[in-house]
């Protein structure tokens, strides 16, 4: 259960003992007006961290196996697209175990995690959002235009920054970046596969070597003439598929891209934008052309090959918008 969701419960009235008993998992007959309200009202911030700690010492008594950190979340989470990758290790009696940070971000930290079963195992990148006291989303209001709640309580809590607003958001850069993984892998596009989200985790796949060593960003590297020609048709091809997809990545530059072997990879797609649902679609998608041209301006690319410009209009084109 999602933790606004939980907050939510003890924001509404309980009627009566059938509520009691239906959240301690038990049926019963009587009937609701015969009985007393257990409660009304909303959560004071006393309750909420005694419930935040009876959540904590519940997870840290469940049973956890002795060779990882937590048995698979596989059963529980939403699954990345069908099928699977041959990879991937689905079965419910797997074992995750850490392996170490691979980066820290202002919104989210990402991690290494073996997902083993038996005598196979996989890589996967463990990306956790920070905690509400700590989260500092990059630029959030403009990423949020066009993107509405079905509960007008819910879109004043993150209008106003609430606490309970700052959670949504969280949640909805989560289910945002999952689904336009899951909706550009099914479409070709080069992105790390989506292995599953769970509250504010995503799983993904792993770019890098099997011993753990990330693929290094399109900025660390340094490529010859002929490479960079080459990661810039990668990177027009990449584009013109977010644009027939209709949105851009929104906050594009060459630290959310990585070289893996020659391919270039796209990352971090949290922020994604819908080029026709927010009103500053277009203009997203002229910075994310304006700021990955400079890079590879910067790096020799011909600027009759590189025209910002030429690219913008190009991808209008292919969006259907030109």
């Amino acid at each position: 259960m999602r933790e606004h969701d939980l907050f939510e419960r003890y924001e509404s009235a309980f009627d009566g003992a059938d509520d009691t008993m239906r959240r301690k998992g038990k049926r019963t007959n009587r009937r609701a007006d015969d009985a007393e309200p257990t409660r009304r009202g909303r959560m004071t911030e006393e309750e909420k961290l005694r419930v935040a700690r009876v959540r904590e010492d519940q997870l840290s008594s469940a049973d956890t196996p002795e060779d990882g950190d937590r048995w698979s979340t596989w059963g529980d989470a939403d699954q990345g697209p069908k099928p699977h990758p041959d990879w991937l290790i689905t079965e419910l009696a797997a074992v995750d175990r850490e392996l170490g940070i691979v980066k820290t971000g202002k919104e989210a930290d990402v991690f290494l995690l073996e997902r083993a079963m038996g005598d196979r195992s996989c890589l996967l990148a463990a990306k956790r959002y920070r905690s509400n006291d700590h989260r500092m989303f990059h630029r959030d209001a403009g990423y949020l235009e066009g993107r509405r709640m079905k509960k007008s309580r819910e879109t004043r809590a993150i209008a106003n920054r609430t606490a309970f607003g700052r959670n949504l958001i969280a949640e909805q850069w989560t289910v945002a970046e999952f689904a336009a993984l899951s909706r550009l892998w099914q479409i070709g596009a080069p992105v790390p596969y989506p292995v599953q989200r769970s509250g504010t985790e995503l799983l993904l796949e792993f770019i890098g070597d099997a011993e753990g060593n990330a693929a290094p960003r399109l900025a660390q590297t340094r490529p010859d003439e002929d490479e960079l020609l080459d990661l810039w048709r990668q990177l027009v091809s990449t584009l013109m598929t977010l644009a027939e997809a209709g949105i851009t990545h929104g906050d594009l530059s060459a630290y959310n891209l990585m070289v893996h072997d020659g391919r270039l990879v796209v990352i971090d797609l949290p922020q994604v934008v819908d080029l026709v649902a927010n009103p500053r679609g277009v203009e997203f998608l002229d910075r994310d052309v304006r700021n990955i041209c400079g890079w590879f301006a910067s790096r020799g690319l011909p600027p009759e090959i590189g025209d910002p410009s030429a690219l913008v209009t190009t991808l209008l084109d292919v969006a259907g918008m030109g």
